[in-house]
């Protein structure tokens, strides 16, 4: 009777022991998936960059930048397209702006 209580409480002890391993494996397991997936939308974001970069939306063709107003732009050596970073526009409207209003200051001599 002894020997099978023992052989019970091992049982028990093993299955118990192997649930944790398995559950810590499958964690393990989602880690690395989850980093792989991670690395792997990295470096597409970073393939789909080096293949667009400088490049015209319109044509594909080469971007050179230039100086607009004292703001740099990216206009196509093929279509003559022009295309503006983040915030370039406003910045654009902003010196207009305010060059509009030194001008019609100085009209008005206010």
């Amino acid at each position: 009777m002894e020997d099978e209580t023992v052989r019970r409480r091992e049982d028990e002890w093993f299955l118990k022991n192997e649930k944790e391993l398995i559950e810590r494996a499958r964690l393990d397991r989602q880690k690395r998936e989850a980093a792989r997936a991670a690395d792997e939308r990295e470096s597409e974001r970073k393939r789909l960059r080096e293949l667009h970069w400088m490049k015209c939306p319109k044509c594909g063709h080469e971007l050179r930048e230039e100086v607009l107003e004292g703001i740099s732009i990216d206009r196509c050596t093929f279509c003559e397209g022009l295309w503006l970073d983040a915030s370039e526009l406003e910045q654009l409207f902003l010196r207009k702006t305010d060059s509009s209003k030194s001008l019609l200051r100085k009209i008005l001599g206010v």
